[in-house]
């Protein structure tokens, strides 16, 4: 059998991903797991490693870092996602050690203990994907896409704030609401009417949590083949203050300014490129739709 490929991003966690996989892959190796190893080199590198890897014929990886990592990888794997045939299904493991590791808390405490014991016991299930189609091509992710207000306050966490992992993304929370601003939102869900809104921020999720252990979208399920839509429509900066708290317990979804939808597949239309949060990463492009890929791969959880 083909060993494991781990991919380590040296820069996951500032450094703390390189420090500490080999004691973690030792641990899987010390169970009998054959396990591959190959160090990143810079931004991008993981997803390259891993269309490589894939082209070779692998189809069991682990990504070694944060929420940023598991997205460069799954990019990486994107010509097998979706794949019926058990031989050409891929599998993806994690060792949570970077700075965001959102994606696992849906599964349990995300913790580095979690991912070993479902990576020894051979513990996976089948998972949901997004595609996004924009205007520079196509991306992947496992977790959420947001703009408006949640895509500022990434943006600025990323720059000032996130050497202090999750609770960074709060005082990102607090650095943003004094530019607090609504913007119009034009968008279709599958293949419905044309909606229309002023908004604070939209999120597209496939996971529950996002930004550490913050509920943005409480009943969503990463293998029911759906999108959960969440709006929050105008707020105030006292009012945005008092309901932000209540998504650590996904609560604020009862706000009447917020509604919640799901969908298969959404239509946007934007009229010029603007700031979009992936997975803990921001990216300025224009979206154009953005869609479930039903039991995309499976993953040891």
């Amino acid at each position: 059998m083909r060993p494991m490929l781990a991919i380590v991003n040296v820069a996951a966690g500032n450094g703390r991903a390189k420090k500490l996989a080999p004691d973690a892959i030792a641990r899987l190796r010390g169970f009998g797991l054959s396990v591959d190893v190959i160090e990143t080199k810079g931004p991008g590198d993981a997803t390259q490693i891993a269309r490589d890897a894939v082209a070779r014929g692998q189809r069991e990886l682990i990504a070694v870092g944060g929420d940023g990592t598991s997205f460069e990888v799954l990019n990486g794997l994107s010509s097998q996602l979706g794949a019926t045939d058990p031989r050409e299904r891929v599998s993806l493991g994690f060792l949570p050690l970077g700075t965001g590791n959102s994606f696992l808390r849906d599964f349990g405490s995300g913790s580095v203990e979690q991912s070993v014991n479902a990576l020894r016991s051979r513990r996976k299930r089948a998972c949901d994907a997004i595609k996004l189609s924009y205007d520079g091509g196509l991306l992947h992710f496992l977790n959420l896409l947001s703009f408006g207000f949640v895509a500022d306050v990434g943006a600025v966490t990323n720059r000032r704030f996130k050497f202090l992992g999750a609770s960074g993304y709060g005082l990102g929370v607090i650095a943003m609401l004094a530019q607090l601003r609504s913007r119009p939102v034009k968008m279709r869900l599958d293949g419905g009417a044309l909606w229309e809104q002023d908004v604070t921020f939209v999120s597209i999720n496939n996971s529950r949590f996002t930004g550490g252990n913050m509920q943005m979208a409480p009943y969503a399920d990463t293998s029911d083949g759906e999108l959960d839509v969440v709006i929050c429509g105008k707020m105030t900066r006292t009012t945005l203050l008092e309901t932000f708290p209540k998504i650590f317990r996904g609560h604020h979804v009862h706000h009447h300014a917020v509604t919640s939808s799901r969908a298969k597949a959404i239509e946007l239309f934007e009229e010029a490129p603007i700031d979009l949060m992936i997975d803990g990463e921001v990216l300025r492009a224009r979206p154009l739709r953005v869609e479930v890929v039903p039991a995309a791969l499976d993953v040891w959880v």
